[in-house]
């Protein structure tokens, strides 16, 4: 399966709540792109960067807040060493680190944060248990 067919086939669906996500991308922990959506806000290497430093050091993106591309978010959590969970407004993200990549979902007004948290980390649990 093509990395682009996880964030089509899996992340890009209808979410329990309703609506989509907004945008999804898996990119290497190196910064480097391996699948994104339409319109997917590059993420630049030194974001990439700041963001798997935040995986063990929350401290590092709480105050400077989660930036992937041109979105900026304030940090509000996640799970030390296996997310981090971003909102602006009605909009957010969650970014799910696994053995090698990270799985980001970005929504906006009209989804749940919970719902973006369960597809993004569901499709992270499933790579680290394909040792990914």
């Amino acid at each position: 399966m093509s990395w682009q067919t996880y964030v089509d086939d899996h992340l890009m669906v209808d979410l329990p709540g309703g609506g989509k996500l907004s945008h999804a991308a898996i990119y290497g922990q190196d910064g480097g792109m391996w699948a994104q959506s339409a319109g997917f806000p590059a993420l630049q290497p030194d974001q990439a960067k700041i963001l798997v430093t935040g995986f063990s050091d929350p401290g590092a993106v709480a105050a400077a807040g989660i930036k992937i591309g041109d979105k900026k978010f304030i940090s509000v959590g996640g799970v030390p060493g296996e997310c981090l969970r971003g909102r602006k407004g009605a909009s957010g993200c969650t970014i799910k680190k696994t053995n090698t990549a990270m799985v980001i979902g970005i929504y906006d007004e009209g989804v749940q944060g919970g719902d973006c948290n369960i597809i993004v980390e569901n499709l992270g649990d499933y790579l680290i248990g394909q040792n990914i």
